[in-house]
């Protein structure tokens, strides 16, 4: 059975992450303990014991999401040998992507997704952003959409995640402007999201810049499992440039979340397996691609679950 992993982004953190996990497997408390050393920080403390609004700040949210998504993937493979075909991650998720892979090692990992969540934070004044949910509508009229709501300011498409699900960044007034004009063009429902600042747009040009320098000192090796890129929605071309480049684009660009999975299923993937806290890739496949299969690893039980439906 052809499987592809999948690895979520900002949003999916939770206080108490990770911590069954940590408690009950080696190679899982290894994983947390890399992530402390990496930031001369109780990273693992936050995962477990929050509180929320610590872990909810985009520079603690990267580094915690990733470092418990590599310790449930760790724990899972300390129990069972699977054949991984292809790994892709959602926005911060496609570092933990390259992890798996083989491309960066954990403690890099974990140093550049701080650093990438302090740029991120840091390039756009408080207030200044938004971001949008807008439902029902097709990708061409939110282009359209955007494109007349901008006027003097920026504001664009940030997550294809799934049909009739798209998400748009940019400036508040942009960005306000925007949902308005949606509800006009018939979409069910259009709602301003809970963000600390504007993925995925041009707003975030500075912390791309910066992420640049930091990649280009970063020790990145080959990829041993085909990743997809966020955007383009195809491997990453093989090198370790590629993967960089790949990274920088990815703080400006959209994800292309609906194209990304419909790339591996026409590659023949028949299990899309989410490790990482919560199950929102797995509801968005449901939506992509309903006729495949669909499971998720976020807790202790979840891993054993997923050992059973194997041995079946």
């Amino acid at each position: 059975m052809k499987t592809a992993v999948l690895f979520p982004g900002q949003g999916s953190q939770i206080a108490g992450m990770g911590r069954d996990i940590y408690e009950e497997n080696l190679a899982a408390r290894k994983i947390y303990d890399q992530a402390d050393e990496a930031l001369g920080q109780a990273l693992s403390a936050l995962c477990f014991e929050g509180p929320q609004e610590l872990l909810n700040l985009t520079a603690n949210t990267q580094p915690a999401l990733l470092a418990t998504s590599a310790a449930l993937t760790s724990a899972l493979l300390d129990r069972v040998d699977i054949e991984i075909n292809w790994v892709a991650g959602h926005s911060l998720g496609e570092y933990t992507a390259l992890w798996l892979a083989g491309a960066l090692d954990i403690r890099t990992a974990i140093r550049l997704v701080r650093d990438r969540g302090e740029a991120m934070q840091t390039a756009t004044p408080e207030g200044v952003g938004a971001m949008a949910a807008i439902m029902g509508l097709e990708p061409e009229v939110i282009d359209s959409i955007c494109r007349e709501a901008a006027r003097d300011e920026i504001v664009s498409p940030a997550n294809f995640n799934a049909p009739g699900q798209i998400v748009i960044s940019g400036h508040r007034g942009a960005v306000e402007r925007a949902v308005t004009l949606a509800q006009t063009k018939g979409s069910r429902k259009s709602i301003l999201l809970p963000v600390s600042a504007p993925f995925h747009c041009a707003l975030m040009q500075p912390a791309a810049d910066f992420m640049q320098s930091v990649l280009a000192l970063a020790p990145v090796s080959e990829a041993a499992v085909p990743v997809i890129c966020n955007v383009t929605a195809q491997p990453i071309a093989p090198g370790a440039d590629s993967i960089r480049n790949a990274l920088v684009q990815q703080i400006t660009k959209p994800v292309q979340w609906i194209a990304s999975i419909q790339t591996m299923v026409d590659q023949g993937v028949e299990l899309f397996l989410e490790i990482g806290p919560g199950k929102v890739l797995t509801n968005l496949v449901k939506r992509i691609a309903p006729d495949v299969q669909r499971m998720t690893v976020s807790d202790h039980t979840d891993i054993q679950k997923f050992i059973d439906f194997l041995w079946n």
